[in-house]
C-alpha cells in the first residue's frame, strides 16, 4: 500500500484516523481564520463581526490548535497546520480555547443504574463478536465508576445504541456513507448512541474501525464527558487505532468520577434514591416559594412576558401562568407553566431554547432554571451571577450560537460552552440591533431566520443586518396570537393574520429544527449563574 495516500477521518465528529483516500488539501489564510472561528479557537463576538482580529489573537488560536493537534506551536499558519485544517471533521467547534488542561464535563445522570438496548447489528461482525465489543465498552466505564449498566431486550432503555446510514426515523443527524463521520452521542439524559452502518465495524484488528473503542469514547459523551487534551486519553480528539490493552486514560478516570464517583460496592434502588435526594439538598439549590395560579390571560391583549422557539421548532408564547403554543395557522391549547415544566413559575422574565446545547433556561429575577426538554436539570434553579436580576429578554443568535440576555438599555453575550468574561458588557442594544426599542418584553430568532423583539402591543422584525425591517412595528395579537382587529366587530378568532412570510413557512409541514451534536463539547455556565 506504499503508493496510497493517506488522510485523517473524524469519528463522531470528533476523531481522526488513517485511510485510504486521496491527499488534502492544505486551506489557504482566509479558510484558516474561518476555520479558527468556526471551530472556536476564536471567540468572535457578534458585534465585531465586520471588525477583524490582531495578529496577537490569531497567533494565539493557532498555538492551540497546533498544541491540540500534536503539530509545533509556532504560532504560524504553516503547512503542516493549513494541512491539518484541511482534513474531514465535523462541524461542532471544540472547546481547547480554554486554558484547561483536564476533562471536561456536559452533564450527568441523576441515577447511578442505567440500562442499555442494543436496537440492532452491524452488518460487518458477527452479533456474538459486535455484542462483546459493545459490553466491553459499557465495562471500562463501570469498572472506575459508581455506575452499573444492565441490558434490556424490548422497551424503553436509558442508552440505546443503533447503527444506520443516511436516514433515519430515530435521527435527525443522518451519516455521509463511508468515512468522514462514524458515530455521534447525545449527553445525559438523552441517551442516543448512532453509528454509521457504511462503515467497516471490526474489532481485534488493525483493519476497519474498531466497534470497541469508538462506542466507549461515544458512551463516554454520552454519560456527560466532553473531551481531554491528554493525546492518550479515550476522551481526546484524536482516535489512535485499535488498541489491543487498551485501558481508560487517569484523566478519563478523573472525568467520570467526578460526575458519579469512585466504583464502591452495588447499592440497591432506594439507597440509590436517598443519595439522589441528599444530593438534591445541597447549597448551590433554590427552592423558590410556590405561587397560586393566576386568572387566564386574554391572548388579545397586554403584552407577553415571554416568547421561545423550543425544541421541534414549537412556539411558545408566556403569559402570567400560562403559555400557548403558536403555529402558523392558529394559537395551541393553553397550558399552565408547571404543568408543561414541572417546578417553574409563572410571570416568568425570559425564556430561551439552544439547539447548541438542548436546554431550555427560564429566568425570572434573579433565579435561573435549565431544563432539558420538559425535565429539570438537578441542582436548579440557581442564583444569576454576574448578569443583574429582573431581565426583559433572552434570545438564542444561531449565526454565532450564542444566547442574548436583555435588560433595560443594555443585553449580555452569552457562551454556554465557555468561561465568559462579562467584564465588557452590557452593551448598548441600539449599538448592534439598530431600530429596536429598549426593556423589550420578549425576544426570539425564529425560523424565518429574522429576528423578531415584542415590547407592550407591538414586535419588530430585523432583517440579516439587524436592522428593523420597514413597516415594523406590527400588532402582536394580531400578527401572533391570531386575533381579529378590534375594529372589525367581528369577535376574536383563531383565523390566521400571520405576515405572509411567516404563513408561507407555516404551511411547509416538514419543517426541520436539527440540534448540532454537542458531544465534543464543554458545557460551563459557572460565569452565569452561582453555585
Amino acid at each position: 500500500m506504499g503508493g496510497m495516500n493517506w488522510k485523517p477521518l473524524w469519528l463522531g465528529c470528533l476523531f481522526p484516523i488513517m485511510v485510504v483516500g486521496r491527499s488534502v488539501k492544505p486551506v489557504d489564510s482566509e479558510e484558516a481564520l474561518d476555520y479558527l472561528i468556526k471551530y472556536g479557537y476564536l471567540q468572535k463576538p457578534l458585534e465585531r463581526m465586520a471588525d477583524g482580529f490582531g495578529p496577537a489573537e490569531v497567533a494565539e488560536a493557532v498555538r492551540t490548535f497546533q498544541e491540540v493537534s500534536e503539530l509545533p506551536t509556532s504560532g504560524q499558519l504553516d503547512w503542516m497546520t493549513r494541512a491539518r485544517m484541511g482534513q474531514p471533521r465535523c462541524g461542532l467547534e471544540d472547546p481547547f480555547n480554554q486554558k484547561i488542561q483536564k476533562y471536561s464535563l456536559l452533564g450527568r445522570w441523576r441515577k447511578r443504574h442505567l440500562t442499555f438496548r442494543i436496537l440492532n447489528w452491524p452488518s460487518t461482525l458477527p452479533v456474538h463478536t459486535a455484542r462483546t465489543a459493545l459490553l466491553t465498552a459499557f465495562r471500562y466505564w463501570s469498572r472506575v465508576a459508581n455506575l452499573s449498566f444492565r441490558e434490556v431486550q424490548a422497551g424503553w432503555a436509558d442508552i440505546r445504541l443503533s447503527f444506520h446510514g443516511k436516514y433515519s426515523a430515530y435521527c435527525s443527524k443522518g451519516f455521509d456513507g463511508p468515512g468522514n463521520v462514524l458515530a455521534h452521542a447525545d449527553i445525559p439524559e438523552l441517551g442516543s448512541v448512532h453509528f454509521d452502518e457504511s462503515e467497516t465495524w471490526t474489532e481485534a484488528t488493525k483493519m476497519g474501525v474498531n466497534l470497541r473503542i469508538i462506542a466507549a469514547h461515544e458512551l463516554g459523551h454520552a454519560l456527560g464527558l466532553g473531551h481531554s487534551r491528554y493525546p492518550q486519553a479515550l476522551m481526546a480528539p484524536v482516535y489512535s487505532g485499535f488498541r489491543p490493552y487498551f485501558q481508560l486514560h487517569f484523566d478519563d478516570v478523573a472525568g467520570i468520577q467526578a460526575l458519579y464517583g469512585k466504583r464502591t460496592l452495588p447499592q440497591s434502588e432506594e439507597e440509590e434514591q436517598e443519595e439522589i435526594e441528599e444530593e438534591g439538598n445541597g447549597a448551590s439549590i433554590v427552592t423558590p416559594r410556590p405561587t397560586l395560579p393566576r386568572a387566564v390571560p386574554d391572548p388579545c391583549s397586554g403584552e407577553l412576558d415571554a416568547i421561545m422557539l423550543g425544541p421541534y421548532g414549537k412556539t411558545y408564547a408566556f403569559k402570567g401562568d400560562y403559555v400557548w403554543t403558536v403555529t402558523g395557522s392558529r394559537l395551541g391549547p393553553l397550558s399552565h407553566v408547571g404543568t408543561l415544566w414541572s417546578g417553574l413559575p409563572g410571570n416568568l422574565d425570559a425564556a430561551v431554547y439552544s439547539p447548541r446545547t438542548k436546554r431550555i433556561h427560564f429566568f425570572k429575577g434573579n433565579l435561573i432554571w435549565r431544563y432539558m426538554g420538559f425535565k429539570l436539570v438537578p441542582g436548579f434553579p440557581k442564583k444569576l451571577n454576574q448578569v443583574g436580576p429582573n431581565l426583559d429578554a433572552a434570545l438564542y443568535w444561531p449565526l454565532n450560537q450564542k444566547i442574548f440576555l436583555f435588560k433595560g438599555s443594555g443585553y449580555w453575550q452569552w457562551d454556554e460552552l465557555a468561561v465568559n468574561d462579562f467584564s465588557r458588557y452590557p452593551k448598548p442594544i441600539g449599538k448592534l440591533f439598530t431600530g429596536v426599542p429598549d426593556k423589550p418584553s420578549a425576544a426570539l430568532s425564529w425560523q424565518d431566520g429574522k429576528v423578531y423583539f415584542f415590547k407592550g402591543k407591538k414586535y419588530w422584525r430585523l432583517n440579516k443586518q439587524l436592522r428593523v425591517e420597514k413597516g415594523f412595528p406590527k400588532d402582536t395579537a394580531q400578527n401572533w396570537m391570531h386575533c381579529l382587529p378590534p375594529t372589525t366587530g367581528i369577535p376574536k378568532s383563531t383565523t390566521s393574520s400571520i405576515p405572509r412570510t411567516v404563513q408561507d413557512l407555516a404551511n411547509n409541514t416538514t419543517t426541520s429544527f436539527s440540534a448540532p451534536d454537542i458531544s465534543s463539547s464543554f458545557f460551563s455556565s459557572a460565569t452565569l449563574v452561582q453555585d
